[in-house]
């Protein structure tokens, strides 16, 4: 791509739009059907044969759906790991109440997703917590107790839970076996 004078490259639309096809699985005949445009118009664009024009390439967008600030700006190749093992999810906590961290860190991050597991008699402790953000969960297997700004619950498997994080919250395990649950928190707290 060349630079024009004084500015930036200009983003090469059909190969994003190639990129960004393939990754949805689609063909260019199923993304034409989608978009309400014919499949060679979505092969010029793709050759870099035609440049559309804003109107047509937001039709031919509304096919994913994505707005066009997003195609022109999202990284289409991930920079960072995406996929993790069991045996890589870092522990946080350790003991008791275990938070399995998916990934190193949580720098860079907008949202932390952890694998939590809390024994029998195991709990957050008596004093609240409270954080900015929100949190959600699912249980996967046992009891689990949440109190959230003085309400408190059971949850049993499949049960969930999503809440403002400002709210004084405790996870506490009631049950006489592991509690295990998936949950998440944006921004990251750990």
């Amino acid at each position: 791509m060349e630079k024009p004078e004084g500015g930036e490259a200009s983003p090469d639309i059909g190969t994003r739009l190639r990129e960004l096809r393939k990754m949805h699985g689609l063909s260019q005949r199923e993304l034409a059907k989608r978009a309400g445009v014919t499949n060679g118009t979505i092969s010029l664009i793709e050759q870099n044969r035609i440049s559309p024009s804003i109107g047509s390439l937001k039709k031919v967008l509304d096919g994913f759906p994505m707005s066009i600030a997003d195609f022109l700006t999202l990284d289409l190749k991930p920079r960072s790991r995406v996929f993790y093992e069991a045996k890589e999810l870092r522990e946080i906590a350790g003991g008791p109440v275990s938070f399995r961290l998916v990934g190193r860190d949580t720098r860079g991050r907008a949202i932390q997703m952890m694998h939590e597991r809390y024994t029998p008699g195991a709990d957050t402790g008596e004093e609240m917590l409270s954080h900015a953000g929100e949190e959600c969960g699912i249980v996967i297997s046992g009891i689990l107790e949440l109190t959230v700004g003085g309400e408190a619950r059971r949850l049993v498997a499949g049960d969930a839970y999503y809440f403002d994080s400002r709210l004084p919250h405790r996870f506490r395990n009631p049950g006489t076996i592991d509690c295990v649950l998936v949950s998440a928190c944006t921004p990251p707290s750990f």
